[in-house]
């Protein structure tokens, strides 16, 4: 059987197209103009849609389409040293203008940006990239409006997926003023968790699709021991924060957790996708005081030099 990689057939299909070019690192693009003529220059703030997807499958590596834009400030000193991404072209762009790309795995891994061994990139495959330059700004308060905005609508696209899941379900589950909806099984003895509190806690979290991704409960557990955390020193996730003050000692319930209320566009790869919803069983096993820190070694005072003994 005559086996045709995947880069083979992206070559023969692009050397067909004149629509197509490559740069000298080889990454081949396609730029589609929006009709607009001005080009980037150094110091635009650029918001942008990208999406990167490998082999075959078309598998989404990461994708900002229908979640919160890129936003990028065009530098030309660091764009000269940029090899084999669409940071090469990007300045050939206008606002309005789509940008296709194809990166090649082993030209990538001889440049350093993929570490050898990587499961993930196979030899002889491809990145394909798209991309979409939305908007241009002048200055960093416009950008910065801009952003918060997209912030706003995410999380409101977020919580309104996590109601309708809730309601497919059947879930009886209030919903804070957060965007966290808390389902009460047995709210647990007073004192609440609070911040200052002390909570232990069990849990197990998945995705909405039931993919677990962590866990001390049950068989999923990957480690035994109870989670302990002081609620209002911000070592969790909000939506953690905001769900506990549900329960005391001995509650049961579930916490459905927004992904911007959880880790966001980032994720936690592989284990967490970016924009992720999660959703947390938990179980409180006590609450209590705070255990004391080791207080810190104290400075010498400095002597005042203008003291009168």
């Amino acid at each position: 059987m005559k086996i045709i990689s995947t880069l083979l057939v992206a070559s023969v299909l692009l050397a067909s197209c004149h629509q197509y070019e490559k740069t000298k690192s080889g990454l081949v693009y396609k730029i589609t103009s929006g009709g607009n003529s001005q080009k980037l220059k150094q110091g635009d703030l650029v918001k942008m849609n990208i999406e990167f997807k490998m082999g075959p499958k078309d598998t989404i590596l990461n994708s900002t389409y229908g979640h919160i834009p890129q936003y990028i400030k065009i530098d030309t000193a660091q764009l000269k040293a940029a090899k084999h991404n669409f940071t090469e072209v990007i300045m050939l762009c206008a606002a309005g203008d789509k940008l296709e790309f194809i990166m090649n795995i082993d030209t990538l891994r001889k440049l350093g940006m993929i570490p050898e061994g990587n499961p993930i990139f196979a030899k002889r495959d491809v990145i394909k990239g798209r991309l979409e330059v939305l908007k241009v700004f002048a200055n960093d308060e416009a950008a910065n409006a801009d952003y918060k905005k997209e912030m706003d609508s995410e999380k409101d696209r977020e919580v309104a997926e996590l109601g309708k899941y809730i309601s497919s379900k059947g879930i009886k589950a209030q919903k804070t003023a957060e965007g966290v909806y808390v389902e009460v099984k047995n709210a647990g003895t007073d004192p609440k968790a609070d911040t200052g509190k002390q909570a232990s806690v069990f849990y197990k979290g998945y995705t909405t699709d039931g993919k677990v991704f962590d866990s001390n409960m049950g068989a999923a557990a990957t480690h035994k021991e109870a989670f302990v955390l002081v609620l209002g020193r911000h070592s969790v996730i909000p939506g953690w924060e905001i769900g506990l003050k549900y329960f005391g000692k001995g509650g049961k319930g579930t916490i459905y957790i927004p992904a911007m209320m959880a880790y966001g566009p980032q994720g936690q790869p592989p284990a967490i996708s970016p924009f992720a919803n999660l959703i947390f069983d938990i179980e409180v096993s006590d609450i209590s005081a705070p255990t004391p820190q080791p207080a810190m070694p104290q400075m010498p005072q400095q002597a005042n030099p203008h003291q009168q003994h």
